[in-house]
């Protein structure tokens, strides 16, 4: 059995809540469990997370989910791209499958709400690469 560590962003919470739900079914669908759930402010805040969970012996694999809308500016943009490299650089230097279930960036709140599938998709990915390593 795999056993997962989940991280959670609380951002856009009514999102982020259907997308943690999702996680937790497909980690049951596929006999894995979520042993450990932290929940963080935003995707930014991830990487720290990830990697807390990565450091301990009994989790295999870490899925992350969140959600990043659009706004005024570009910072949706350095939110994205800082998260995906940071949960990067967890994984490799870990040598633990980190997967970005994070939605995002260039989406509206709607478009955000048709994704909730990425918690799925997050957990999926993490029990595969956790089974073939």
């Amino acid at each position: 059995m795999v056993s997962l560590g989940l991280v959670v962003s609380r951002f856009n919470r009514e999102v982020t809540d259907q997308m943690e739900e999702h996680a937790h079914e497909a980690a049951a669908d596929r006999g894995a469990e979520v042993v450990e759930t932290l929940r963080v402010p935003g995707a930014y805040d991830a990487p720290l997370a990830a990697d807390r969970l990565a450091r301990r012996e009994e989790i295999d694999a870490v899925a992350v989910v969140g959600t990043i809308v659009t706004g005024d500016t570009d910072h949706d943009r350095v939110i994205a791209d800082a998260a995906a490299q940071g949960l990067t650089d967890v994984s490799l230097d870990r040598d633990v499958p980190v997967t970005f279930g994070v939605s995002g960036p260039g989406m509206s709140g709607a478009e955000a709400r048709e994704r909730v599938d990425k918690g799925k998709e997050a957990v999926d990915a993490a029990v595969e690469l956790a089974e073939e390593l």
